[in-house]
């Protein structure tokens, strides 16, 4: 960085870093709102506009870890912009086509991009930002994170009040391109001499585990848990998940050390993160569909009504690293969680007829909670690892979230599911051919399309369906909740307070060892500076 401007420099380079963060975050929610008339124009089945959705998660969390490796090994900076150019053209040739099976291919070409421009951003504010500025720089990576969800929303709605699906794609190509242009400029390459050789067969097994799971969390709600392609994705998951245990203790330098499970800061980062993201995603996806579908919104409209969340999430992120200097990392981290489940249980509430104040109630609390709860979480999962090894550190943490994510959209939206198609069955007109019926069972969306043709006969099915959603949406937010609190409960516990003993130092094949003095103790005081210094948050 340059002497004379390290501060401005600094900015440039965070500005690039939350954009390209941004990015890739809104892009499953900023197509969401296009399936209507992504539908209309591609003639795509259900099943087809599911899987144009579900193909970027699940290579974007399957690739994470290896995609961080990459990153450590051979450059942070290059595989960012490789990382974006891929995200941009994969965007670029989505918008051109009009094949549901290319754009499920597409979707996943731009999955990959993402799993090479995640881990990278915040391993580049970790491993290149002064002590002094890399607090506020990663409070600022983590509100983007959680709101760029929001963002994308808003940015697609915005598009498509004027524009078709397609813009959708080339807003994320030509931005992509521009951010590539400026990191290619901006970003310093912080690549670290010796970083350890990438572990390919820990990377393909870490490939096989989270696919697995993430394919199975995708088509347990439409085939049904016990569906035998679902038992054998689990299965392929599972199996994935214990060679890559086995691999990870006899491996010299394996992708990440399995050790690391054991010890409670770092497993409780990771527990804490995917529980909150399990909770997001899936308030996220259910809530979208509640506002438009049965309070009748546009889409422009859906994405504003949510701003007020990301603007909590966003501006109380930044001050989060400041406040866990001085107050430790574990208050923060059950407040977090307890706010959150508050929220889950003020958005349980609303029924048909609510209005936005209710909603709001919910929506604060809901990001102010991500705020408190996901600082702590990321300091804990990348202060576990070394300079050497930030880029995996970061995808442990972005895996941790897209897997919860995955996991919340599909746990959440199969408990409204199961209610949903009961309400709906109960609330069909006398005489209804069964056919009609069975379609309306599929989604609210079908039922009130299905009730409108109907005429003055489908009211009673409009109406009904609309109620069954929103039992539903009320027993998914109250598990929600409850899964909170308890999670809050294991963290009181797990999360380490007072005196911390860092473990052993191993041999230096194995670089996943704390980089503090072995056996050093710490009082809690100095364990709140010691966490300032290692995520740099700056008092």
């Amino acid at each position: 960085m340059p002497a004379h401007d390290p501060t401005t420099q600094s900015r440039g380079v965070l500005a690039v870093v939350l954009l390209s963060l941004g990015l890739v975050v809104a892009a499953v929610p900023a197509l969401n709102v296009a399936l209507p008339d992504l539908a209309a124009d591609t003639d795509a089945s259900m099943s087809q506009l599911q899987w144009i959705v579900d193909a970027y998660a699940l290579v974007f969390a399957g690739l994470l870890l290896p995609a961080g490796a990459l990153g450590d090994r051979y450059g942070r900076k290059p595989v960012l912009v490789a990382g974006l150019v891929v995200f941009a053209a994969g965007a670029a040739l989505a918008a051109l086509t009009s094949s549901p099976e290319v754009l499920i291919a597409l979707r996943g070409l731009m999955g990959v991009g993402a799993a090479l421009v995640m881990p990278t951003t915040l391993s580049i504010i970790t491993s290149s930002f002064p002590r002094e500025q890399r607090g506020k720089a990663v409070g600022a990576w983590i509100g983007v994170a959680g709101a760029g969800a929001v963002l994308g929303l808003l940015a697609s709605g915005l598009l498509l009040e004027v524009w078709g699906w397609q813009s959708v794609f080339w807003f994320s190509a030509v931005v992509g391109l521009a951010v590539a242009a400026r990191a290619v400029r901006r970003i310093p390459d912080s690549r670290d001499e010796g970083a350890p050789r990438v572990d390919h067969v820990g990377a393909v097994l870490s490939v096989l585990a989270l696919a697995g799971i993430v394919f199975a969390a995708i088509e347990g709600p439409v085939r049904g848990w016990t569906d035998p392609l679902t038992l054998g994705a689990l299965g392929v998951g599972a199996a994935g998940l214990v060679a890559w245990v086995v691999w990870g203790l006899v491996a010299e330098e394996p992708l990440l050390d399995p050790r690391l499970f054991a010890r409670r800061d770092f497993s409780s980062g990771v527990l804490s993160i995917t529980l909150q993201f399990f909770v997001f995603f899936g308030f996220i996806f259910l809530v979208v569909q509640y506002v438009q579908l049965v309070l009748g919104y546009s889409p422009l409209e859906a994405g504003l009504a949510l701003v007020p969340m990301a603007m909590v999430l966003g501006g109380l992120s930044r001050r989060v690293p400041h406040l866990a200097a001085r107050v430790s990392r574990r208050p923060l981290a059950v407040a977090g969680l307890l706010l959150m489940a508050t929220g889950m249980l003020v958005v349980s509430q609303l029924d048909t007829g609510s209005s936005y104040w209710l909603l709001l109630a919910g929506l604060v609390p809901v990001g102010a909670g991500m705020a408190l709860a996901t600082a702590p979480a990321t300091t804990d999962i990348v202060s576990a690892l070394p300079a050497s090894k930030q880029g995996v550190a970061s995808a442990v943490n972005d895996a941790a979230r897209e897997v919860g994510g995955t996991l919340g959209i599909a746990v959440l939206g199969s408990l409204l599911n199961q209610q949903y198609r009961a309400g709906v069955a109960d609330a069909a007109p006398a005489g209804a051919p069964s056919h009609l019926v069975d379609a309306a069972r599929e989604s609210l969306a079908a039922a009130l399309g299905i009730a409108a043709h109907l005429g003055e006969a489908g009211s009673g099915l409009a109406a009904g369906a609309r109620a069954a959603f929103v039992d539903g949406m009320g027993l998914a937010y109250l598990t929600s909740a409850g899964l909170l609190v308890a999670a809050a409960a294991v963290l009181l516990v797990a999360i380490p307070g007072g005196r911390r003993t860092a473990p052993v130092q191993q041999d230096r094949s194995r670089s996943e060892v704390d980089r503090t003095d072995p056996g050093a103790d710490r009082d809690a005081d100095s364990e709140a500076d010691t966490e300032a210094d290692t995520v740099g948050a700056s008092r």
